[in-house]
Protein backbone atom coordinates (compact mmCIF):
# COMPACT_ATOMS: atom_id res chain seq x y z
CA UNK A 1 0.00 0.00 0.00
CA UNK A 2 1.10 3.61 0.32
CA UNK A 3 -0.51 5.51 3.08
CA UNK A 4 2.86 7.97 3.63
CA UNK A 5 5.34 9.47 1.53
CA UNK A 6 8.00 12.25 0.84
CA UNK A 7 7.34 15.37 -1.43
CA UNK A 8 10.30 18.05 -1.13
CA UNK A 9 10.80 18.70 -4.74
CA UNK A 10 9.30 22.34 -5.71
CA UNK A 11 7.39 23.37 -8.89
CA UNK A 12 10.37 24.50 -10.75
CA UNK A 13 12.34 21.13 -10.12
CA UNK A 14 8.96 19.20 -11.44
CA UNK A 15 8.28 21.67 -14.28
CA UNK A 16 11.62 20.54 -15.20
CA UNK A 17 11.45 16.71 -15.25
CA UNK A 18 7.83 16.12 -16.51
CA UNK A 19 7.83 19.29 -19.31
CA UNK A 20 5.21 21.35 -17.25
CA UNK A 21 3.34 23.20 -19.66
CA UNK A 22 1.24 25.29 -16.93
CA UNK A 23 1.15 25.43 -13.04
CA UNK A 24 -0.07 28.39 -10.86
CA UNK A 25 2.65 30.08 -8.16
CA UNK A 26 -0.40 30.52 -5.89
CA UNK A 27 -0.97 26.98 -5.65
CA UNK A 28 2.99 26.13 -4.70
CA UNK A 29 3.15 23.95 -1.87
CA UNK A 30 6.10 23.46 0.85
CA UNK A 31 8.19 20.69 0.81
CA UNK A 32 6.57 17.88 3.12
CA UNK A 33 8.24 14.93 4.49
CA UNK A 34 5.65 13.08 5.69
CA UNK A 35 2.65 13.66 3.22
CA UNK A 36 -0.41 11.73 4.89
CA UNK A 37 -4.16 11.73 3.70
CA UNK A 38 -6.13 13.84 2.79
CA UNK A 39 -3.36 16.15 2.66
CA UNK A 40 -2.59 18.69 -0.24
CA UNK A 41 -0.14 16.87 -2.91
CA UNK A 42 0.88 18.09 -6.58
CA UNK A 43 0.00 15.98 -9.42
CA UNK A 44 1.09 16.35 -12.70
CA UNK A 45 -2.17 15.48 -15.65
CA UNK A 46 -2.56 16.37 -19.06
CA UNK A 47 -5.76 18.37 -19.58
CA UNK A 48 -7.24 20.96 -22.14
CA UNK A 49 -7.00 24.65 -20.56
CA UNK A 50 -10.38 26.15 -19.27
CA UNK A 51 -11.92 29.27 -21.42
CA UNK A 52 -8.87 28.95 -24.46
CA UNK A 53 -9.77 28.29 -27.85
CA UNK A 54 -7.17 25.63 -28.18
CA UNK A 55 -8.88 21.97 -26.98
CA UNK A 56 -5.50 20.41 -26.60
CA UNK A 57 -4.49 18.66 -23.72
CA UNK A 58 -2.20 20.69 -21.34
CA UNK A 59 0.63 19.05 -18.95
CA UNK A 60 -0.04 20.98 -15.94
CA UNK A 61 0.97 20.53 -12.29
CA UNK A 62 -2.04 20.75 -9.92
CA UNK A 63 -2.76 21.20 -6.29
CA UNK A 64 -5.00 17.70 -5.38
CA UNK A 65 -6.24 16.76 -2.41
CA UNK A 66 -4.90 13.28 -1.51
CA UNK A 67 -8.01 10.75 -0.83
CA UNK A 68 -10.32 10.53 -3.91
CA UNK A 69 -13.98 11.78 -3.63
CA UNK A 70 -15.94 10.09 -6.76
CA UNK A 71 -17.38 12.57 -8.63
CA UNK A 72 -21.31 10.44 -8.05
CA UNK A 73 -20.48 10.62 -4.46
CA UNK A 74 -23.13 12.37 -2.39
CA UNK A 75 -20.19 13.09 0.39
CA UNK A 76 -16.63 13.46 1.10
CA UNK A 77 -16.58 11.45 4.11
CA UNK A 78 -15.19 8.54 2.85
CA UNK A 79 -11.97 10.08 0.99
CA UNK A 80 -9.71 9.25 3.37
CA UNK A 81 -10.41 5.50 2.96
CA UNK A 82 -9.61 6.21 -0.80
CA UNK A 83 -6.21 6.43 -1.12
CA UNK A 84 -5.01 3.68 -3.00
CA UNK A 85 -6.54 2.22 -6.06
CA UNK A 86 -5.45 -1.56 -6.71
CA UNK A 87 -3.73 -2.26 -10.35
CA UNK A 88 -5.73 -5.37 -10.48
CA UNK A 89 -9.49 -3.99 -9.72
CA UNK A 90 -9.01 -0.36 -10.71
CA UNK A 91 -10.61 -1.07 -13.97
CA UNK A 92 -13.96 -1.98 -12.42
CA UNK A 93 -14.44 -0.97 -9.10
CA UNK A 94 -17.01 1.74 -9.05
CA UNK A 95 -14.98 4.53 -7.36
CA UNK A 96 -12.48 4.38 -9.54
CA UNK A 97 -13.19 3.18 -12.94
CA UNK A 98 -14.28 6.48 -14.72
CA UNK A 99 -11.37 8.15 -13.57
CA UNK A 100 -9.62 5.23 -14.67
CA UNK A 101 -10.79 5.73 -18.23
CA UNK A 102 -10.16 9.39 -18.44
CA UNK A 103 -8.23 11.07 -15.45
CA UNK A 104 -4.83 9.61 -14.80
CA UNK A 105 -2.12 11.43 -13.35
CA UNK A 106 1.31 11.20 -12.47
CA UNK A 107 1.87 11.91 -8.16
CA UNK A 108 5.91 12.85 -7.82
CA UNK A 109 7.64 11.45 -4.64
CA UNK A 110 11.03 11.65 -3.30
CA UNK A 111 9.77 7.72 -1.99
CA UNK A 112 7.53 6.25 0.37
CA UNK A 113 7.31 4.90 3.94
CA UNK A 114 6.61 1.53 5.11
CA UNK A 115 6.03 -0.34 8.06
CA UNK A 116 7.42 -3.91 8.93
CA UNK A 117 6.66 -5.45 12.39
CA UNK A 118 9.54 -6.44 14.20
CA UNK A 119 10.17 -10.06 15.52
CA UNK A 120 9.99 -9.63 18.48
CA UNK A 121 6.77 -7.82 18.57
CA UNK A 122 5.31 -10.42 16.40
CA UNK A 123 6.26 -13.40 19.11
CA UNK A 124 4.46 -11.44 21.75
CA UNK A 125 1.50 -11.28 19.25
CA UNK A 126 1.43 -14.80 18.55
CA UNK A 127 1.92 -15.67 22.59
CA UNK A 128 -1.50 -13.43 22.85
CA UNK A 129 0.33 -11.00 25.45
CA UNK A 130 -1.23 -7.39 25.02
CA UNK A 131 1.43 -5.13 23.81
CA UNK A 132 0.97 -2.77 20.64
CA UNK A 133 3.83 -3.87 18.28
CA UNK A 134 5.91 -1.93 16.90
CA UNK A 135 6.84 -1.18 14.11
CA UNK A 136 10.32 -0.34 12.28
CA UNK A 137 9.96 2.22 9.09
CA UNK A 138 11.72 1.99 6.11
CA UNK A 139 11.69 4.69 3.61
CA UNK A 140 11.85 3.15 -0.31
CA UNK A 141 13.10 4.94 -3.54
CA UNK A 142 14.78 4.75 -6.71
CA UNK A 143 18.40 3.68 -6.04
CA UNK A 144 19.65 6.21 -8.63
CA UNK A 145 17.61 9.30 -6.54
CA UNK A 146 15.44 10.22 -9.41
CA UNK A 147 11.96 11.24 -9.13
CA UNK A 148 9.01 8.21 -7.83
CA UNK A 149 6.45 9.11 -10.29
CA UNK A 150 3.78 7.19 -8.59
CA UNK A 151 0.94 6.11 -11.19
CA UNK A 152 -2.51 7.74 -9.63
CA UNK A 153 -6.38 8.71 -10.90
CA UNK A 154 -7.98 12.31 -10.13
CA UNK A 155 -11.38 13.37 -9.73
CA UNK A 156 -13.26 16.58 -9.55
CA UNK A 157 -16.52 16.62 -6.64
CA UNK A 158 -19.18 19.13 -6.38
CA UNK A 159 -20.58 19.70 -2.93
CA UNK A 160 -23.59 20.76 -3.94
CA UNK A 161 -24.27 22.47 -0.37
CA UNK A 162 -22.08 25.65 -1.71
CA UNK A 163 -22.69 28.67 -4.42
CA UNK A 164 -20.68 28.03 -7.63
CA UNK A 165 -18.78 30.99 -7.13
CA UNK A 166 -17.71 29.49 -3.32
CA UNK A 167 -13.65 28.47 -3.48
CA UNK A 168 -14.72 25.37 -1.83
CA UNK A 169 -17.43 24.47 -4.03
CA UNK A 170 -15.46 22.03 -6.29
CA UNK A 171 -13.00 19.16 -4.13
CA UNK A 172 -10.17 18.48 -6.72
CA UNK A 173 -8.58 14.57 -5.51
CA UNK A 174 -6.67 11.78 -6.29
CA UNK A 175 -5.82 8.43 -5.09
CA UNK A 176 -2.33 6.40 -5.32
CA UNK A 177 -2.57 2.97 -7.89
CA UNK A 178 -0.66 -0.11 -5.79
CA UNK A 179 0.97 -3.35 -7.23
CA UNK A 180 2.11 -6.38 -5.47
CA UNK A 181 5.31 -5.69 -3.95
CA UNK A 182 8.70 -7.05 -6.07
CA UNK A 183 9.99 -10.04 -4.50
CA UNK A 184 13.23 -9.61 -6.28
CA UNK A 185 16.35 -8.27 -4.41
CA UNK A 186 16.57 -4.47 -4.21
CA UNK A 187 19.12 -2.70 -6.24
CA UNK A 188 20.17 -1.62 -2.77
CA UNK A 189 19.53 -3.21 0.57
CA UNK A 190 20.00 -2.34 4.38
CA UNK A 191 22.84 -4.59 6.00
CA UNK A 192 19.92 -5.89 8.53
CA UNK A 193 16.88 -6.26 7.11
CA UNK A 194 14.69 -6.98 4.07
CA UNK A 195 16.42 -8.12 1.07
CA UNK A 196 12.90 -7.21 -1.25
CA UNK A 197 10.09 -4.72 -0.90
CA UNK A 198 8.34 -7.74 -0.07
CA UNK A 199 9.63 -8.89 2.61
CA UNK A 200 8.29 -4.80 3.89
CA UNK A 201 4.90 -5.13 2.94
CA UNK A 202 3.23 -6.91 0.01
CA UNK A 203 1.91 -3.62 -1.80
CA UNK A 204 4.18 -1.10 -3.26
CA UNK A 205 2.81 1.79 -5.31
CA UNK A 206 3.22 1.37 -8.95
CA UNK A 207 5.80 3.11 -9.93
CA UNK A 208 6.30 4.59 -13.65
CA UNK A 209 9.53 4.69 -15.52
CA UNK A 210 9.87 8.21 -17.63
CA UNK A 211 9.18 6.37 -21.06
CA UNK A 212 5.97 5.70 -19.73
CA UNK A 213 4.64 8.96 -18.51
CA UNK A 214 3.19 10.17 -21.84
CA UNK A 215 0.98 7.50 -22.69
CA UNK A 216 -0.53 7.07 -18.98
CA UNK A 217 -1.18 11.03 -19.16
CA UNK A 218 -2.60 10.98 -22.74
CA UNK A 219 -6.05 11.35 -22.01
CA UNK A 220 -7.70 10.43 -25.23
CA UNK A 221 -6.34 6.87 -24.35
CA UNK A 222 -9.91 5.58 -23.13
CA UNK A 223 -9.88 1.66 -24.10
CA UNK A 224 -10.05 -0.26 -20.70
CA UNK A 225 -8.00 -2.98 -22.13
CA UNK A 226 -5.19 -0.92 -23.46
CA UNK A 227 -5.02 0.81 -20.58
CA UNK A 228 -4.59 -2.12 -18.31
CA UNK A 229 -1.74 -2.60 -20.38
CA UNK A 230 -0.34 0.23 -18.74
CA UNK A 231 -0.20 -1.29 -15.60
CA UNK A 232 2.55 -2.88 -15.80
CA UNK A 233 5.21 -2.75 -12.92
CA UNK A 234 8.63 -1.36 -13.73
CA UNK A 235 12.06 -3.27 -14.41
CA UNK A 236 13.57 -4.95 -11.06
CA UNK A 237 16.30 -3.95 -9.41
CA UNK A 238 15.59 -0.28 -9.43
CA UNK A 239 15.16 0.40 -5.60
CA UNK A 240 16.73 0.84 -2.34
CA UNK A 241 14.97 0.84 0.79
CA UNK A 242 16.44 1.71 4.17
CA UNK A 243 15.63 2.10 7.79
CA UNK A 244 14.69 5.23 9.14
CA UNK A 245 13.28 6.74 12.27
CA UNK A 246 9.58 6.00 13.91
CA UNK A 247 9.36 9.56 14.11
CA UNK A 248 8.31 9.28 10.47
CA UNK A 249 5.06 7.18 12.12
CA UNK A 250 3.35 10.77 14.21
CA UNK A 251 2.19 12.71 11.17
CA UNK A 252 2.78 15.62 13.21
CA UNK A 253 6.23 15.05 12.66
CA UNK A 254 8.14 16.88 9.44
CA UNK A 255 11.49 17.44 8.14
CA UNK A 256 14.25 15.92 6.43
CA UNK A 257 15.91 14.43 9.36
CA UNK A 258 12.75 11.99 9.01
CA UNK A 259 14.87 10.71 5.60
CA UNK A 260 17.85 10.34 7.52
CA UNK A 261 19.31 6.53 6.99
CA UNK A 262 19.95 4.22 10.01
CA UNK A 263 22.66 1.84 10.66
CA UNK A 264 20.10 -0.25 11.22
CA UNK A 265 16.82 -1.08 13.10
CA UNK A 266 15.90 1.21 16.21
CA UNK A 267 15.76 -1.12 19.18
CA UNK A 268 13.10 -3.42 19.77
CA UNK A 269 11.95 -3.52 16.17
CA UNK A 270 14.63 -5.25 14.96
CA UNK A 271 12.91 -7.76 11.57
Amino acid sequence: MCGRYAASRGPEDLAGIFEIEKWEPEETLPPDYNVAPTKEVYAVLDRPLKDVPDPRPVRQLRKLKWGLVPSWSKTPEGAARMINARAETVHEKPSYKRAFATRRCIIPADGYFEWVTGTQERDLEVEGKKKRPRKQPYFVLPADGSVFAMAGLYEFWRDKTLPDDHPLAWWATCSVITTEAETTPLAVAPEEGPRALADIHPRMPLMLTPDRWDTWLDPSRTDVEDLRSLLVPPPTGLMRAYPVSTAVSNVRNNGPELLKELEGPEEGTLF
